[in-house]
């Protein structure tokens, strides 16, 4: 019995491989390290944290990409099946960490205007990032839901973080009501798919009915002997809970009343990378174990999809709140992924690396938009309206430029990245036959160039009173202008020449 039991544990374990998830690990140190650096490091070195958190970051980051391109970190499966890794979670990877080092930026600049803890902030960042690198290598349902109640749990917190603030406290409240109620459609799908899966009275029965490539030949088998209506709606859940997540339409009622209460540099990482770990999975997702149930759900995604382009444009356009309008042009963002998704499930081979290519000009083009923000916003960062950017363009002509070539990149304005990224994924929606979709999206480009350029026109033609503006630029620092110049210009040439990506990546 103990022989059986020492070659049971023998063949659990003999695929773990902790340095596959050594940039993960390194990443829980460093967060680790900060607590303990504050405990024992005088008050007056407090300022070198967010240094220790940005470096320290970068620092991993070069070690992850060393790895990889050195092929220590090559795809496969590790961990009994518990993590999967390919050639896009290897880049979203260094996309997380990226979104990890530019959140940590602005909550420096968000910090210093505010009267709250500093180090249990990029703590909470760092471990958010580390999370997500491994929700999106996840294989396994258990891996899934304990990674995505690692980053869900740690937004409850910083989305209340300004405890000052009643909007913070009351967006903070709003997604833990939520947050909970999609974790448990989500954990309520994942308990149906795993008890129909291990019912030996079914053909193609797993006993690993959580694992993803088992799962999914179960559902092969009853798929093609007629279909079983537990997976299916065990599967629907299980996209209805990663729905929230993206903030697609029904399950976007939190976005704007949360993006608007956080504070600006979580509504960045929400915006960007939250939104980024949720598209992957789900991608993992479709072309993994739900792969046979293309027939229900590319109609469902379809209806998901435009029903989103179409609100989060429409309700965007009366919006005069900055955050709350970032929020719902964030929604209509994850509507135009969504048909890269359902590209992905049609045939279309490369429309996984067009929803990436998307990803990153999307993190480009917000990160600029967001940092423009941070600075501009005051103690109490919720109430930034569309008003207080009139004479922009006089009062700070860089950060307008910045905010321009952000906001230009986000309506996919030639020649700048988010033009190049929504082209990609109209050609690969075009190459699947999802023309009714591709007009909708088209629709929803063009009521979004209203309301994005409506922030221009604020910025650079609303001047009333030209001989009462004065120039404030000196305030801007040259760390600023050089981390936003740099997104800036990231935008322009991503656009201009597509094939830097890779290797930004």
């Amino acid at each position: 019995m103990n022989e059986v039991l020492k070659q049971f544990l023998l063949g659990y374990t003999e695929t773990n491989d902790w340095g596959v998830v050594m940039p993960e690990i390194l990443l829980a140190l460093l967060a680790l390290s900060l607590l303990v650096v504050e405990m024992f490091a005088p008050k007056a070195k407090h300022d070198l944290m967010p240094r220790i958190a940005i470096w320290g970051q970068v620092l991993i980051g070069a070690y992850t990409f060393t790895c990889i391109s050195g092929c220590s970190l090559i795809s496969g499966s590790y961990f009994s099946g518990m993590i999967q890794q390919t050639d896009v979670t290897q880049m979203m990877r260094g996309f997380f960490l990226l979104s990890s080092i530019f959140v940590c930026y602005l909550g420096h600049i968000y910090l210093s205007k505010q009267s709250l803890a500093r180090t249990e902030f990029y703590h909470l960042v760092i471990i958010i990032a580390a999370a997500m690198m491994l929700l999106v290598q996840s294989s396994n349902f258990v891996m899934l839901f304990v990674a995505l109640e690692t980053v869900t749990v740690a937004f409850y917190v910083l989305v209340a973080y300004c405890r000052n603030s009643p909007f913070s406290l009351e967006g903070g409240l709003k997604y833990l009501i939520l947050g909970a109620l999609s974790s448990s459609i989500l954990l309520f799908g994942i308990v149906l798919l795993y008890g129909v899966a291990g019912n030996p009275d079914l053909p193609g029965y797993t006993r690993d009915s959580l694992n993803f490539l088992e799962l999914g030949r179960f559902i092969d088998v009853n798929t093609q002997a007629g279909g079983n209506l537990i997976v299916n709606i065990g599967a629907l859940l299980v996209i209805a809970g990663v729905c929230f997540k993206i903030g697609a339409v029904p399950f976007q009622i939190w976005v704007p009343d949360v993006y608007q209460g956080a504070p600006t540099p979580v509504t960045a990482y929400l915006a960007v990378a939250s939104k980024a770990a949720g598209f992957i999975v789900l991608i993992v997702l479709v072309q993994g174990p739900f792969a046979p149930l293309e027939d229900l759900l590319i109609p469902v995604l379809s209806v998901i999809a435009a029903a989103t382009i179409l609100f989060g444009n429409v309700a965007a356009v009366t919006q005069r709140n900055v955050k709350r309008l970032m929020g719902l042009s964030g929604i209509a963002h994850a509507g135009y992924l969504l048909i890269g998704v359902i590209a992905a499930m049609k045939g279309v081979d490369w429309a996984v690396y067009a929803v990436v290519f998307y990803l990153v000009t999307y993190l480009l083009a917000s990160f600029a938009v967001f940092g423009v923000m941070a600075v501009v916003a005051g103690s109490d960062d919720a109430n930034q309206e569309l008003d207080d950017y009139a004479d922009f363009s006089r009062k700070r002509p860089f950060l307008s430029g910045v905010l321009a070539v952000g906001l230009g990149s986000l309506a996919g304005i030639p020649p700048l990245g988010g033009f190049i990224g929504k082209l990609f994924l109209f050609v690969a929606a075009y190459q699947a036959g999802l023309f009714g979709l591709i007009g909708i999206a088209v629709l929803g480009v063009v009521i979004s160039i209203y309301y994005y350029f409506g922030w221009v026109r604020e910025c650079y033609f609303n001047a009333s009173s030209p001989e009462s503006v004065e120039s404030d630029e000196a305030s801007t620092s040259a760390e600023n202008r050089f981390i936003f110049g740099l997104l800036a210009l990231a935008s322009v040439c991503v656009g201009l020449f597509p094939a830097l990506l890779p290797i930004m990546l």
